[in-house]
């Protein structure tokens, strides 16, 4: 009854499940390790953003900036230079601005430093003047932003003295000096203006990839089933007619052509 199992076009139909099966296990593996791995990376930022506190270390150890690195405490010594404005930053729920001023180091190189937020439309006049001389100061290391994601204002034609980024490829038209591509917001924002918070680096948050990610997983493995389902019912349907036919309840004319 199950010689038909040798014919070619069994033999198709087999093939394609034992290679079917596999690789839709496979994939949907491959899309389960890349769900973890997200999920795993957002504990390690969450836990980043919790250790605000935490032992803070030089720059230099710190960089380049990276998902294990941003978050991190860091430490660096210089003279502050040429103070800006970041307009078009929420804090709370509010509306304000960052105070952002260049930190020239030893070597020549400036880091940003966001000091603090204020509420409002950014005014020059109104945000506090950077300390004289050196300073040592300790704030979470940040990756550069990139306009247009994350709420980063991608707008230009900004007036003097402002910038829409936090970036050195920004900064770099407006400063006369090199800048280090990251910058360092304040645990304790200056002269009465409110501490920025770090934020986690991009792609490891749950975010809609993740869940993605998850749905493509539930999909390989239903495709998977759906394999081994289609390939019994064409199974049965093929033993039933192969019965049929032995008891002649199926035209000549009508039993399946076989090679």
């Amino acid at each position: 009854m199950y010689r038909f199992l040798l014919t070619r076009r069994w033999w198709g139909i087999n093939v394609f499940v034992l290679l079917a099966i596999p690789f839709c296990i496979f994939m949907g593996s491959w899309q389960l390790s890349r769900f973890e791995d997200r999920v795993d990376s957002h504990r390690i930022a969450d836990a980043q953003a919790a250790d605000t506190h935490g032992t803070a270390r030089p720059l230099r150890d710190l960089l380049p900036v990276d998902q294990a690195t941003s978050g991190e405490q860091a430490t660096v010594t210089g003279h502050y230079g040429k103070q800006l404005l970041v307009p078009d930053r929420q804090l709370d729920g509010k509306d304000g601005y960052y105070v952002l001023t260049l930190l020239r180091t030893d070597g020549g190189q400036a880091l940003p430093v966001v000091r603090g937020w204020l509420p409002g439309k950014a005014d020059a006049a109104e945000a506090p003047a950077a300390p004289t001389g050196e300073v040592t100061v300790t704030g979470a290391l940040q990756a550069s932003e990139t306009p247009g994601d994350n709420g980063v204002s991608a707008q230009g034609g900004l007036p003097a003295g402002q910038t829409g980024a936090i970036s050195s490829a920004s900064l770099i038209n407006i400063v006369p000096y090199k800048v280090y591509d990251a910058w360092v917001t304040l645990d304790k924002a200056d002269s009465g203006m409110t501490a920025v918070p770090a934020t986690a680096p991009q792609n490891t948050g749950l975010d809609l990839k993740a869940f993605q990610n998850l749905g493509y997983t539930g999909e390989w493995f239903v495709f998977a089933g759906f394999v081994v389902f289609m390939w019994f019912r064409l199974l049965r349907r093929e033993v039933e007619f192969v019965r049929d036919a032995e008891m002649g309840l199926v035209a000549e004319e009508e039993q399946p052509v076989t090679v």
